[in-house]
């Protein structure tokens, strides 16, 4: 696994924010948010945490041989967001197993009005067979657990 720090996104103790511009292409006709795309904010936020804590996945893949899949996901929807709001999007890991874990993810509008709250399961598999299998224990050692 090599490792490379991030530049964007922000990590204060156990949470870690990205931001999101909601461009015209996340929006319904109504220029609201689609709900779907709340999923694809919450998946950049992961990825960039992971990278932020120096994995990238593509690497994983090439040189582990794993992947993270969602196996869970619970959404809330609190209030919309629109064209060309400023979001936070957070990552908080809540548990970790071993070859799993659960986060809590919020979208909130910058200022911290929460518009939607979400608990993501991403499973730990095997790139070839898709079977489940340990997080490696350097994976392990970065990710902070929610008290």
């Amino acid at each position: 696994m090599i490792r490379k720090p991030a530049i964007n996104g922000v990590r204060s103790g156990d949470v870690f924010v990205w931001p999101v511009r909601v461009y015209y292409e996340d929006t319904d006709a109504g220029g609201i948010v689609y709900h779907a795309n709340y999923l694809r904010f919450m998946e950049r936020a992961r990825t960039e945490w992971l990278r932020q804590l120096g994995f990238e996945l593509d690497r994983l893949k090439e040189q582990d041989g794993l992947l993270f899949a969602v196996s869970r996901v619970l959404v809330d929807y609190l209030k919309p967001a629109r064209f060309n709001d400023r979001l936070e999007v957070s990552v908080k890991i809540l548990r970790r197993g071993r070859a799993s874990m659960q986060v809590a993810q919020e979208v909130t509008r910058q200022g911290g009005e929460r518009l939607c709250t979400g608990t993501v399961r991403i499973a730990c598999v095997d790139a070839s067979s898709l079977r489940p299998r340990p997080i490696p224990s350097v994976m392990l050692k970065e990710i902070d657990v929610a008290d």
